[in-house]
């Protein structure tokens, strides 16, 4: 599907149906693109208010952000908004995905937290060649998980996690008190880095966590220490952790790594000690249910005048008359 017929001028432009969304709000037809094939254009766009950013299709929308003259509202399918900011005209209000990744996301971390320290991918190429093999390996029972990243996902990572009898630290930009437990601000990663012995990273991609985790973060962690990492590839320094496995001091865990996608050759596909997955720990059963229920909402809220939530950027001038949505 590449786009569903609507009326002669849209409000909504989105990759779902307005079926798949149990209807929309009394006055506002909607066009259908779900980033393939040629993006909307012509006189059923101008007067488009509400872009509902196709998943996995940024870079192919990108370009209609600037051709929509009457865009106020831009909603990301992602928790990460890295790649749209830039692009954002004046005047657009920007909102994230949170929530509907972290139950996906989460169960990832724990998935690559626990296939590292028991050493499932030894057990499948083991399996591959049909060979027998035992020893012994770690169990997270015991073990000290670091935090770094305390939003949504962070939290959803912490309550798949704490049921395997393992201690739990939180690093975020603020410190907080949870009921879980405190959050520590970014200032004390050093202290904290030499207590875990499995670094989980969700942040997103800022100025601030852009090679965060660089040759003295990784130096900090103690030996064996496992880094999993979910949220973006350039808060790792890669060269630096290439170094860290390659010696065998560290070992990591890999859903997004930078560059990527990761090229053939790259010394990162034959490090030891690593298992990588194709950025993909948001693709699941769980994210359309999710997603849909967000989109619902946020067109409500809209439509009714209310507050937006996930506002990651409220508008930079108010070209609607409309009141900000500050979410």
């Amino acid at each position: 599907m590449t786009s569903v017929e609507t009326p002669d001028r849209a409000r909504v432009l989105m990759p779902f149906t307005p079926a798949e969304l149990d209807g929309l709000p009394s006055g506002w037809p909607a066009l259908v693109w779900d980033g393939t094939g040629r993006p909307p254009a012509g006189p059923r766009v101008e007067s488009v208010e509400f872009f509902v950013i196709p998943y996995t299709f940024t870079g192919a929308a990108l370009p209609l952000l600037a051709a929509l003259p009457g865009l106020r509202v831009v909603q990301s399918l992602s928790a990460g908004v890295d790649d749209v900011l830039p692009h954002l005209p004046d005047g657009v209000t920007l909102c994230n995905a949170r929530h509907v990744h972290s139950t996906s996301a989460a169960e990832h971390a724990a998935a690559l937290t626990l296939a590292s320290l028991r050493g499932i991918p030894d057990f499948v190429r083991a399996q591959d060649a049909q060979r027998w093999t035992s020893g012994f390996w770690p169990a997270l029972a015991d073990r000290t998980v670091l935090l770094v990243g305390y939003g949504s996902i962070g939290a959803a990572v912490e309550a798949r996690l704490a049921p395997f009898e393992c201690s739990i630290l939180r690093v975020a930009r603020t410190a907080r008190q949870t009921s879980r437990g405190p959050v520590h601000t970014l200032q004390e990663l050093p202290s904290l880095l030499p207590r875990a012995d499995v670094v989980v990273l969700t942040v997103p991609l800022t100025d601030a966590t852009r090679g965060l985790v660089d040759a003295r973060f990784l130096a900090r962690m103690k030996d064996g220490a496992l880094l999993v990492n979910i949220g973006r590839g350039p808060v790792v320094d890669t060269g630096a952790l290439v170094a860290e496995v390659r010696s065998g001091r560290l070992c990591a865990a890999l859903d997004v790594t930078d560059p990527e996608p990761l090229p053939p050759g790259h010394p990162l596909w034959t490090a030891p000690n690593t298992l990588i997955s194709p950025h993909m720990a948001a693709h699941t059963s769980a994210f359309l249910p999710r997603a849909l229920a967000l989109v619902r909402a946020q067109l409500a809220r809209y439509a009714a005048g209310e507050p937006l939530a996930n506002v990651v950027t409220p508008p930079r001038d108010d070209r609607s008359g409309r009141a900000a949505p500050d979410g």
